[in-house]
């Protein structure tokens, strides 16, 4: 499988497109069945809001799929979303950003913002074009077809994380806020990130409950030092770090806890569970 194809426009731009590299494993390869399970997961009727940010699960759709529907039914997605992401593979540049093209899923192709990525890596130099920290990475790729679902418009911009120093988290989140509100005062910053991970039902209760209420305190320096002194295995951490600085720059003065599940509410093993969170900034 390729995941990443180069296609000359009038010999004059090459058109990047990054091809899925999860579709059927994580979600549906099957334009017919992706849709509908993404409707099985909607709440119909429900009151959206514009928001700044939002962290939002990124495991199989059969697990943490019903947790990501219910938050993105709950949000306006605007025209730009930023998504950023952790570095499950190790690949790539610690900061590290998609330059443009496309990213295709079975639902179509949705554009790069190339415009606040040039901005951005103008004004930070900490983030470095790249590919090879994204193309097998799922933790950004699992949020586009609900993106593409409540709005075929959307364009995105894509960044994984490898953090070195906290430091590094909230210039990266104080630099993209600057960008996004002079350019697109609008976006959706998506921090993608699971909870606890492979403890039993009532551990990753406990430990996602001191996490998420750093969250909804907007503490991201205690949600940081939580994380990492109580070993709660959040894989998102630097993401939801960069969110938070990111959104309370833009002027957020509130988080909300849409829903929370595990594995286990979905296989019934309590034993051994992943937790999930889907959280509104704004």
């Amino acid at each position: 499988m390729t995941t990443c194809s180069v296609f000359p426009a009038c010999f004059k731009r090459v058109m990047i497109i990054r091809q899925p590299a999860v579709a059927g494993s994580f979600y549906s390869d099957n334009p017919t069945q992706l849709q509908s399970d993404i409707e099985g997961f909607v709440v119909r009727d429900c009151d959206k809001q514009p928001v700044l940010g939002v962290i939002s699960p990124h495991a199989g759709y059969i697990y943490s799929g019903r947790v990501a529907g219910n938050l993105y039914s709950r949000i306006t997605i605007p025209d730009t979303v930023v998504i950023l992401a952790p570095n499950h593979t190790g690949y790539g540049a610690p900061y590290s950003i998609w330059p443009g093209g496309q990213w295709r899923t079975p639902l179509g192709d949705v554009t790069i913002d190339e415009v606040v990525v040039e901005e951005l890596t103008d004004a930070c130099s900490l983030l470095e074009k790249d590919r090879a920290a994204h193309l097998y990475e799922h933790a950004a790729e699992v949020q586009i077809p609900f993106i593409q679902y409540f709005n075929p418009r959307s364009e995105i911009v894509v960044i994984v994380l490898s953090a070195r120093s906290v430091e590094d988290l909230k210039n990266i989140g104080k630099k993209l806020s600057q960008v996004l509100q002079k350019l697109r005062p609008h976006a959706l910053v998506v921090a993608s990130s699971d909870m606890t991970h492979h403890e039993s039902q009532a551990s990753a209760n406990r430990k996602d409950k001191i996490a998420i209420g750093e969250v909804l305190a907007m503490n991201e320096d205690a949600l940081y030092s939580k994380v990492r002194e109580m070993n709660i295995t959040m894989c998102g951490i630097y993401p939801a770090v960069t969110m938070l600085v990111c959104s309370k720059e833009r002027g957020a003065k509130r988080a909300e806890l849409v829903r929370y599940e595990t594995s286990g509410d979905i296989t019934g093993d309590y034993d051994h569970v992943v937790g999930y969170a889907g959280i509104i900034v704004r």
